[in-house]
């Protein structure tokens, strides 16, 4: 079996190779391609991960290359994970709406959009390498942001073979194992929403439903990813909430967190990739690979520390980062992909989360809506859970972004200024005309290079 990355001379690709190596054997991975077209990307995070793949099964057939047809040719599973305009754009986006005074954030905010124009052309592109040359019954998955309108867009192109990933409420659900000192596998969810816009209805240890009591544990502010709310919403909306929640729920605390830190997340992460790619650039990789892997414990480090921090005013606890190459990985957005083709080959229903069409599984959108979603796999097949215990204060946050997300799509297949300006009109973060007329302008300007034909 093949599995192919797009985009892996990106800065986490080691987490992907350690999570596809750590499973090569069981999954019988007999070729595993990371392509990037970037060549000092691809000789530096590329090669450090096909190294720490070949420290985990040496002799597996792990091959680096820029030329994307022999990347796909014959691949059964692709993961896309790529970033047009690099992270200078992702600054200039946030920025330009910051300077407005709206939150840009390059996922829930107005940037997502001028994220997404520069990105669904590429994706596009792959997709069509991949009808021609992948083998029959290939799966793309896609982690390139912004997930939920990435997928929406690349399904209504007719690309069904498509699915969005991400690692957040997975990653939600292994805090959570690990409070209870529990395996993440026997943490269960029940999921509901879009993507990095998601609510959870119900979690269970075991089968045993848990999400009152952690509700009222107090480690969950301060040892998972929730550490970012604060209580009182939390018994408010009565449910678990995906962290990306907060740019919504404590909108103009974010911008005044952002503009009182005076650098945005894009800008931290830009900064700190500049100077890890710019010292790993003078080293070798191949002679001295502990000391390369240590540089890059101590950027990345820091840019975990970071997450979210400046919008939220709340740090990560303070400790030594580091990657461990031999522990048992804990998934990741490469997880997600792997966990359903391990259930696929098994033959074994299971469950998982992910972006798929509503079909009916949320009844107030429509089938065709993106979605992200706890999913049955069945013989391969992802159906969606239906959910009953909706919110009704979540569900009118959902159905506005997904508007947007539909209007998004509709502007970018069509190149249309006038939907442009409806989705950003209609985002709850931007809610103005005039101010979504001025940021469509400024990001047809600024991605001039990547797009054309806007009218």
């Amino acid at each position: 079996m093949k599995i192919t990355v797009i985009g892996g001379g990106g800065v986490r690709s080691m987490f992907l190779a350690k999570s596809l190596a750590q499973r090569a054997e069981e999954l019988n991975f007999t070729e595993i391609v990371f392509m990037d077209n970037d060549p000092v990307k691809l000789n530096i995070y590329g090669k450090m991960a096909k190294r720490v793949a070949e420290m985990i099964v040496p002799g597996i057939c792990f091959k680096l290359t820029m030329d994307a047809k022999e990347a796909i040719r014959d691949a059964d599973y692709i993961i896309t994970t790529i970033r047009p305009g690099e992270d200078e754009a992702r600054c200039r986006d946030e920025r330009a709406a910051l300077n407005r005074g709206i939150l840009g954030q390059e996922t829930t905010g107005a940037a997502g959009f001028s994220f997404a124009m520069r990105t669904v052309s590429s994706l596009a592109e792959y997709c069509e390498l991949a009808k021609e040359y992948a083998k029959p019954g290939f799966k793309i998955f896609n982690f390139t942001n912004p997930a939920g309108v990435v997928s929406q867009t690349l399904r209504d192109m007719g690309y069904d073979f498509t699915y969005g990933i991400c690692d957040s409420p997975s990653g939600l659900l292994h805090n959570f194992a690990d409070l209870y000192n529990a395996d993440p596998s026997v943490v269960t969810g029940e999921y509901y929403g879009l993507n990095h816009l998601g609510f959870f209805s119900s979690i269970k240890l075991n089968g045993q439903e848990i999400m009152p009591d952690l509700m009222n544990d107090p480690r969950l502010y301060t040892d998972t990813d929730m550490r970012v709310f604060k209580p009182d919403l939390i018994n408010h909306m009565g449910c678990i909430l995906n962290e990306y929640l907060y740019y919504f729920y404590y909108r103009q605390e974010a911008v005044d967190n952002i503009l009182n830190a005076g650098i945005t997340r894009g800008e931290v992460i830009r900064d700190i990739n500049k100077q890890m790619t710019a010292e790993l650039s003078g080293m070798d990789i191949d002679t001295d690979f502990e000391s390369c892997l240590k540089v890059f414990e101590k950027w990345y480090g820091r840019r975990e520390a970071a997450y979210m921090a400046n919008e939220t005013g709340v740090r990560r606890p303070e400790k030594e980062w580091k990657f461990d190459i031999y522990a048992k990985d804990d998934g990741g957005y490469a997880g997600v992909a792997l966990k359903y083709i391990t259930t696929k080959l098994s033959g074994h229903d299971s469950e998982m989360i992910l972006c798929v069409p509503n079909n009916g599984a949320i009844p107030e959108l429509k089938d065709s809506d993106v979605v992200e979603i706890t999913c049955d796999i069945k013989n391969g097949e992802l159906i969606p859970h239906r959910i009953e215990n909706r919110s009704e204060i979540a569900m009118e946050l959902i159905k506005r972004v997904k508007i947007y997300e539909r209007l998004a799509s509709k502007a970018i297949r069509e190149k249309s200024i006038s939907a442009a300006v409806d989705c950003l009109m209609v985002h709850p973060l931007v809610n103005s005309y005039s101010l979504a007329k001025e940021l469509v302008e400024t990001y047809i300007e600024n991605n001039r290079e990547y797009i054309s034909g806007w009218k």
